[in-house]
C-alpha cells in the first residue's frame, strides 16, 4: 500500500465511521447515512468468504462494491479462514473495485463448518501472523483490521500490535472486549487509551459509543485517530452530526420524534426494493427498531414491532 494513500485517509482527524453490523447496515441503510450525515467511512456487512465454492465472494457481495458511488469510502469487510480462500476473495473484491479491505477479527460467533473465523482466529497468533502476511502480499489497496482486544485475555492486544505492524496492516479498529465476552459487560476504553499510547498504526475506537459525551471523551485520548459508531448510530442517526458540533445537550423530544419519523420513513422505499416485498422489508424495519431505545416513544415503537402489515406500520410511524 502506498503510505501516502493511508496518510491522506487520516489527515483530517478525527474520522467518524459507520460500523458494519450484520443484517442491519445494508446498502440502503448505508446510503441513508451517506446522504444526510456523511460519515467519513462506511463498511459493508461482513462478506463471508466461501471455502467450498470457486466463487469465494457471492455475486451480491461483489455488487455491494461495484455499485457504490460517491466520495465517501466504502470498506469491504471479509470474514473467513484459510490463506487460499481469503487471498482469492481479496483479489476478487479488488477486481470489483474495492479500494479498502478489512478483515474481521472481532465477531464472537466465529466458526464456519471447516474452520475458525472472526475472533476465533485470535486463538492462534502464529497462524494468524502467517495469514496476514499472505493477505498483505495479495492486497494492493488499503488494508485494515477490526479486532477484539483478545480471545480471553484483554491484554493480548499488546502482543498482537507488533504482529499487525510487521505484516503491513495499514490501520486498526479496536473493540476493547474479549471474544469470550461477546457483547456482555462494558467496552473498556481505558484499554483503548493504553493501546493508543503505543500503537504504531492509526487507531479507531469502537464499542459502546452511544452518546456525544462518551464520544467526545474518547476523542481526548492522545494518539486516537477516530471513532466507529454502531449501535449508537442506529439509535441516534444524527450522532455523527452531534459529535462534530459537540452538541451534548439532549435533543428536544419533538425534534427527536421528527428525526425518527424521517429516518424510518426514508428507508422504507429502498427496503421494499432491496428485499423484494413487504414482508421482508417489514422484518428488516422491525430489526432496526430493536436498536432504538427511545423511552418517550416506546409505546408506539412497541406497536410498530407488532404490526402485521406495512400499512399498519406506516400509520403508527406517523404517531411517533
Amino acid at each position: 500500500m502506498n503510505p501516502n494513500v493511508v496518510n491522506s485517509l487520516f489527515e483530517n482527524k478525527p474520522l467518524l465511521m459507520l460500523a458494519p453490523m450484520q443484517g442491519l447496515t445494508t446498502r440502503v441503510l448505508r446510503q441513508w447515512f451517506i446522504d444526510p450525515v456523511e460519515p467519513d467511512m462506511v463498511f459493508t456487512e461482513f462478506m463471508r468468504v466461501q471455502t467450498r465454492s470457486r466463487k469465494r465472494v457471492t455475486r451480491s457481495d461483489l455488487s455491494e462494491v461495484n455499485s457504490h458511488r460517491g466520495e465517501i469510502p466504502l470498506v469491504a469487510q471479509m470474514i473467513g479462514h484459510g490463506e487460499g480462500p481469503l487471498c482469492e476473495a481479496a483479489e476478487g473484491l479488488q477486481l470489483a473495485g474495492a479500494q479498502h479491505l478489512n478483515l474481521n477479527l472481532g465477531c464472537p460467533y466465529g466458526r464456519m463448518l471447516s474452520g475458525a473465523t472472526g475472533g476465533e482466529l485470535l486463538r492462534e497468533p502464529l497462524k494468524l501472523a502467517a495469514l496476514l502476511g499472505k493477505l498483505r502480499a495479495r492486497i494492493k489497496v488499503d488494508f485494515s483490521i477490526k479486532c477484539r482486544a483478545g480471545y480471553e485475555d484483554p491484554r493480548q492486544i499488546f502482543e498482537l500490535l507488533p504482529v499487525f505492524a510487521d505484516c503491513g496492516v495499514d490501520w486498526l479498529i479496536l473493540h476493547p472486549r474479549t471474544v469470550e465476552q461477546r457483547y456482555g459487560g462494558e467496552a473498556d476504553h481505558r484499554l483503548t487509551a493504553e493501546v493508543a499510547a503505543i500503537c504504531p498504526l492509526p487507531l479507531i475506537a469502537n464499542g459502546d459509543i452511544n452518546d456525544v459525551a462518551t464520544g467526545l471523551e474518547l476523542l481526548k485520548i492522545p494518539g486516537l485517530s477516530g471513532l466507529m459508531l454502531g449501535r449508537g448510530a442506529l439509535a441516534d442517526p444524527f450522532l455523527f452530526e452531534r459529535l462534530r458540533k459537540r452538541q451534548i445537550e439532549p435533543v428536544p423530544q419533538v425534534e427527536r420524534s421528527e428525526q425518527l419519523r424521517d429516518y424510518i420513513g426514508d428507508l422504507l422505499p429502498g427496503y421494499l426494493e432491496q428485499f423484494c416485498g413487504e414482508r421482508q422489508a417489514l422484518m428488516k424495519l422491525k430489526d432496526l427498531l430493536n436498536f432504538i431505545p427511545d423511552s418517550e416513544s416506546q409505546r408506539i415503537l412497541g406497536k410498530m414491532k407488532r404490526a402485521q402489515s406495512l400499512e399498519k406500520f406506516s400509520k403508527l410511524l406517523q404517531e411517533l
